[in-house]
């Protein structure tokens, strides 16, 4: 099995250490310094990339509704930048650590004075749960709390069209610009090898489009750019690139052979007329059904899962965004005061967190804690989040339940980038498989699960899946239910009427693009949604 270690994989720039698979060539595992893995992976396990969760996807409407953030599920970029280098930790010195820090001690110090003593902490406390406690149960629940706290701290800036790394409450319909770097590292990577002669002259249109809400992958550019580039090597097919869900429609989809669905993620056909909306999906459906292809990456499994039209008024009315800070902190704050572990807080242990608080803020004994002191060591007086505590994963609404069989399932959950993990070759005989020789290797990227009910290998033909027995009972863990199959795959094949589909579920990372079995398994995909490359696609159980 080809390894990278760890600090292989952050010291080699491109081209400059051999990260091959055996009988490939050394480029094969080229990777553009712009995309190695910074020091914050180190953060990473605790925070599981919460700004690529936080969503309805996750997050059940009616708890979003209790906590009046039924809204866009978008994340500004300042907030995804945070959350992905330590939000999970609020260090102080960082800005939404600091934010956070600082605005809760303004809650606190009622007199205005700039100190808090014990009392007042405790008073302001004992206040919080009384307003919190709307139900008069005489404890509080992670939602209320997580109410309560997002009216505390300041709400995050707008997203701003064609933002990358974000939550867009109005889908994408902006091209995005894609580091130059990475695409180098992408045309160094690509097969030397030749792909399949086509039968014939083939059109691809590549939709890059993503829904109301929806998250927006840096890498869609990049994924575009590569179809693009593998498509011109031997004239095997021309690419089209579209960020208008408009050009899904019956009439123009006569000139195209295949779609290409990059990381569309969420209801990415919709529009708010619901008689256009009809015919789109449909001309999908019969676009496929009729005798051509689908292929998709990554997010395009992260579609037609949600609640759309709650999605499509939230942009409409310009509801505000989740505040992250607020659900990471509500998190926090039950973990460290629920000691009777009944996942509510009585108002006996939120007065114990706050006495715990101020007895860790008044290191000199003076009775008396600074706003300087306060935001300084605020860090340190909470644990880091738990997945499970955190309870993002949450009943799908589905409402185009025949896309969600077309593409084979739909997003339950993901590791977070740059998770290792194991992959198998489940057919080693199929020419969708035939750069990895048979070869399990490791591959770096954010993985997608499947939700349990969505996924079976009784619709798919499996290329490609996780091997799940190598990976260790602390990344196990970070899913909060496991399938109970474990089977979990990667890439697979299917017929959907007279025609074909195609996914892949890595490609978040512009790593994944520089790495040429990954190019060429795509190109394989492609080829095969086209239909000039013949492979087995019956069910993987008959």
């Amino acid at each position: 099995m080809a390894t990278i270690s760890p600090t292989q994989y952050n010291s080699c720039d491109a081209g400059q250490c051999d990260r091959s698979w055996p009988g490939l060539p050394s480029r094969a595992w080229s990777v553009s310094r712009t995309n190695r893995p910074s020091p914050i992976v180190n953060v990473l396990p605790n925070l599981t990339r919460l700004e690529d969760h936080i969503r309805d996807r996750l997050i059940p409407t009616d708890f979003m509704r209790q906590t009046a953030l039924i809204a866009t599920r978008c994340i500004w970029a300042g907030a995804a930048v945070l959350l992905a280098t330590g939000i999970a930790s609020l260090p102080a010195q960082g800005p939404e650590g600091g934010r956070t820090a600082q605005a809760l001690f303004a809650a606190l110090d009622t007199d205005k004075v700039g100190t808090l003593t014990r009392p007042e902490l405790e008073s302001g406390f004992n206040s919080w749960f009384t307003a919190w406690d709307n139900a008069h149960s005489g404890t509080l629940t992670q939602p209320q709390i997580l109410a309560g706290i997002s009216k505390l701290l300041p709400a995050p800036p707008a997203v701003k069209p064609g933002q990358a790394n974000t939550f867009n409450p109005a889908g994408n319909s902006t091209p995005i610009t894609v580091p130059q770097a990475a695409v180098d590292a992408m045309m160094a990577a690509l097969p030397t090898a030749p792909g399949t002669k086509p039968m014939h002259e083939r059109r691809l249109l590549v939709m890059a489009h993503t829904g109301a809400g929806g998250f927006v992958h840096a890498s869609i550019p990049l994924a575009a750019k590569a179809v693009e580039a593998l498509g011109n090597q031997g004239r095997l097919w021309t690419t089209t690139v579209s960020y208008d869900a408009a050009d899904i429609n019956a009439n123009n989809l006569k000139n195209y052979d295949a779609i290409f669905l990059d990381s569309t993620t969420a209801c990415f056909l919709d529009d708010p007329d619901p008689s256009v909306t009809a015919a789109r999906r449909a001309a999908l459906l019969n676009f496929v059904r009729g005798g051509k292809g689908i292929a998709g990456i990554h997010a395009a499994t992260d579609s037609y899962h949600t609640d759309c039209l709650a999605s499509e008024a939230a942009a409409t009315n310009g509801s505000p965004g989740l505040n992250i800070a607020a659900l990471v902190l509500a998190a926090r704050l039950v973990k460290a005061a629920d000691k009777d572990s009944d996942d509510t807080v009585s108002r006996q242990e939120w007065t114990a967190l706050a006495d715990d608080w101020f007895q860790k803020l008044d290191t000199g004994n003076t009775g008396k804690v600074t706003r300087a002191d306060f935001v300084a060591h605020f860090n340190s007086l909470l644990p880091p989040p738990e997945m499970r505590r955190l309870g993002l994963e949450s009943k799908p609404v589905l409402q185009w339940p025949e896309f969600n069989t077309l593409i084979g399932g739909y997003f339950k959950f993901h590791w977070p980038d740059p998770q290792l993990i194991y992959v198998k070759i489940d057919d080693p005989n199929s020419p969708l498989t035939a750069m990895f020789h048979g070869k399990e290797f490791e591959i770096h990227d954010e993985t997608y699960t499947f939700e349990q009910e969505s996924f079976s290998r009784r619709n798919v033909h499996v290329l490609t899946s996780i091997d799940y027995d190598k990976m260790s009972p602390e990344d196990k863990a970070k899913e909060a239910h496991p399938r109970t199959d474990g089977d979990y795959a990667l890439s697979y094949i299917r017929r959907e009427g007279n025609g074909r589909v195609f996914y892949e579920g890595h490609g978040h990372s512009d790593r994944v693009y520089a790495m040429t079995p990954m190019l060429e398994h795509l190109r394989a995909g492609i080829q095969y949604a086209l239909g000039d490359l013949k492979a087995d696609d019956s069910p993987s159980v008959k």
